[in-house]
């Protein structure tokens, strides 16, 4: 059997990428990956994304701040692993400072607190004081929290 591929044109190709962009904020990469999944050829690639600037569907800042802002209250994602992640969808540098002026510093460590607490609480049973340490730890950094929150805190446990 002959599995057939579906085709766009230029403008359907920009009215599903629209489509795609209204409904959550979308980086270049995403989009890029999107089109190169349609088959789409570079240059209509190029077109589509100029378009999609254009027409304010797509802009990378506005992607930064959201995903900084989403990411950190949902998820209580670090600022180390925000900017990793970011990186790896390509925003640059100015972009990504320009996301973390979106966690307030004091919103920042609060949320810091209550997740230690949070893992401290769920690891009552660990007699091990090293064990504990050492899984309190690793717990932060996976989410991305800064090497000196974390060591300042670690210190404190007796």
């Amino acid at each position: 059997m002959q599995q057939t591929v579906k085709t766009y044109t230029v403008d359907e190709a920009l009215k599903k990428l629209e489509n795609y962009c209204a409904y959550q904020d979308r980086c270049h990469k995403e989009v890029q990956e999107k089109l190169k999944e349609m088959l789409m050829i570079p240059e209509a690639i190029d077109h589509i994304i100029y378009q999609l600037i254009q027409d304010k569907f797509l802009d990378e800042e506005r992607f930064a701040r959201s995903f900084a802002r989403g990411k950190f209250r949902t998820k209580k994602w670090g600022k180390t692993r925000i900017i990793r992640e970011l990186k790896l969808r390509e925003i640059t540098k100015y972009n990504i400072d320009l996301a973390l002026t979106e966690i307030e510093e004091a919103d920042y460590l609060k949320t810091f607190e209550k997740l230690v607490k949070k893992r401290l609480k769920q690891l009552k049973t660990e007699k091990n004081l090293y064990k504990k340490k050492n899984k309190l730890m690793t717990y932060l950094q996976y989410r991305g929290w800064e090497s000196h929150l974390i060591y300042e805190k670690i210190n404190e446990l007796k």
